[in-house]
């Protein structure tokens, strides 16, 4: 269990991560410390295990790295069912009862639009995570070094295909380096 917390925990921070800003702009409009605190739990947590479930479909290669559809289906499903959760929980903090969005349906389509730009933004930021933490925990652990490896092979995969457009369009390789910075 403590291997795959290890492993998902990319994931894990970057979603309760974009889960607790929405709590902290909630502080900033002026709401009391208690709904910040709900907004932030209420969705950073469902969007921490869901992004440790998209970390998860990552490792297991049931979605390709560096890929924008595999990461925007996922959070198209994903993304609008947490912030459903969410309007669920505040409601119930600050009207004392459980409520669904007056429209729901047009809610969830809303959420489903702006779930393309989350995934984008988490798919950049665990791009950027992910492989430094898998390297750290490569020394220990095989699985890690595996993913690990599999995203150095596909960084330089896509560093030499640039490198190969560069050639084609009659630029100069870049020098001093052969390797994805």
């Amino acid at each position: 269990m403590r291997r795959l917390f290890l492993l998902t925990l990319p994931g894990l921070v970057v979603g309760f991560i974009a889960g607790v800003l929405a709590g902290g702009l909630t502080a900033v409009v002026g709401q009391t410390t208690g709904a910040a605190v709900v907004a932030a739990l209420s969705l950073g947590v469902p969007l921490a295990l869901l992004g440790g479930g998209y970390t998860m479909l990552l490792i297991n290669k049931r979605v390709r790295l560096g890929g924008f559809a595999p990461a925007a289906l996922f959070w198209l499903i994903g993304f609008p069912l947490a912030r459903l959760l969410h309007e669920v929980a505040v409601s119930w903090y600050v009207d004392g009862r459980p409520t669904l969005p007056p429209d729901t349906l047009g809610f969830l389509a809303f959420q489903g639009i702006v779930s393309l730009g989350f995934a984008f933004g988490f798919l950049w930021l665990h791009e950027r995570v992910a492989p430094r933490w898998w390297s750290r925990l490569a020394i220990h652990d095989p699985r890690a070094r595996e993913v690990y490896l599999r995203y150095a092979g596909h960084a330089q995969a896509m560093f030499e295909a640039r490198e190969r457009h560069r050639a084609a369009r009659g630029r100069k390789p870049r020098t001093g380096t052969t390797t994805p910075r």
